[in-house]
């Protein structure tokens, strides 16, 4: 088969499927009780609707699922979250269309500057960018970052091409190509991807870089976390990079990383949380050099007014929302992201979150002390 070269996902040819098509469309179309997301004009504010909305990243999007559905049920106040992609939901947060918007990667001092009005960006759980691949009869592949890099830059092209045979001692590789399969839309995901990449790899920090959309040079393209992971467990060869909770919902298997530390660690609780025991709440902890820490670990945020009235947004609205937050780093909320794959906030970045939620005011009034 010849090698795939930058072709874009769509909804009638290439290696597309419908099936993977629809889960990428539903995974962004979470409705309110009006309209999803999508619709609403990007040039208007709209307004306070009936319940708390937000939209953005969709590497927490399975954490915020089940935890808002399950605050909706304890509280009665409707929650939404349509998993857009980080920079669709930010713009839908500078446009006022949405109560707070999730972020894989700190917004820039120009992304901010750019907001109508000042903001607070509020860590909420972690995660990690998985390498998921579709290679059967071999399990428990392990990989570099620099290998990962080339592999993407078509320098190496073969599953057992000698660089790769040389970490998986032992392991039969297929004679078969490799597909690259990387994100459509502008992403956290590819960012946090890229960032790790960067770090590891001269030659991908010099030629690509660094950013939430990129020029690959070789590949094919699937829109959103979904579309990446549905199109991997279906094409025999392919590689790309997830969230982890896609993988594992998808089937798709897992490639071990090499650490900066030299040891081969794959996606976990424990591994991601490692990775958050340097640093700070508020930056990326990509390549720790934690013995035990998985190499592409995140936080993942969400951004938004640190002024809550604005659109015509009641007192009681604005509260309402802040006590959303509070609860989603609560205890409570924070035990639900084992269960989908994320890993929970570290206790100093629940009190980072804290201290942000206590700057949030209303007529410039305190909404918590």
């Amino acid at each position: 088969m010849a090698t795939i070269r930058n072709k874009k996902i769509s909804k009638t040819g290439g290696v597309c499927l419908s099936f993977v098509a629809v889960l990428a469309i539903a995974a962004a179309t979470l409705f309110t009780s009006g309209k999803p997301i999508e619709e609403l004009s990007e040039n208007a504010a709209v307004g306070r609707k009936s319940v708390i909305t937000a939209a953005g990243a969709t590497l927490p999007l399975p954490f915020y699922s089940e935890a808002f559905k399950m605050y909706w049920e304890k509280n009665d106040i409707p929650v939404t979250y349509a998993g857009i992609g980080t920079e669709r939901g930010f713009r839908s947060l500078k446009n006022q269309q949405i109560d707070f918007a999730g972020v894989d990667v700190p917004p820039t001092k120009a992304e901010l500057d750019s907001l109508p009005a000042k903001s607070i960006l509020v860590p909420t759980c972690m995660g990690a960018v998985t390498i998921a691949y579709n290679l059967e009869g071999v399990d428990n592949l392990r990989l570099t970052g620099e290998l990962i890099a080339d592999i993407y830059m078509g320098k190496i092209l073969k599953w057992n091409d000698a660089r790769i045979a040389a970490v998986n001692a032992g392991k039969q590789l297929p004679d078969k190509e490799i597909y690259p399969v990387f994100r459509l839309d502008g992403s956290g995901t590819t960012y946090i991807f890229s960032d790790y990449l960067t770090k590891v790899s001269t030659d991908w920090k010099v030629k690509i870089g660094t950013g939430k959309a990129l020029t690959f040079p070789r590949g094919v393209a699937a829109a959103g976390n979904t579309g990446v992971a549905g199109l991997i467990s279906k094409v025999p060869g392919a590689i790309g990079y997830v969230a982890s909770e896609y993988a594992v919902s998808f089937h798709a298997q897992s490639a071990w990383l090499k650490n900066a530390d030299g040891n081969f660690v794959q996606p976990t609780s424990e591994s991601v949380t490692a990775a958050a025991s340097v640093g700070d709440a508020t930056g990326m902890i990509t390549d720790s050099e934690v013995a035990d820490a998985y190499p592409i670990s995140c936080f993942t945020w969400v951004v938004l007014y640190k002024e809550q009235n604005y659109v015509g947004r009641s007192r009681s609205e604005a509260e309402e929302t802040v006590k959303l937050l509070e609860w989603l780093i609560s205890p409570e909320a924070q035990a639900i992201t084992t269960q989908v794959q994320c890993s929970p906030l570290p206790e100093k970045a629940v009190e980072y979150a804290k201290s942000m939620l206590k700057e949030m005011t209303y007529d410039g009034k305190a909404l918590r002390k």
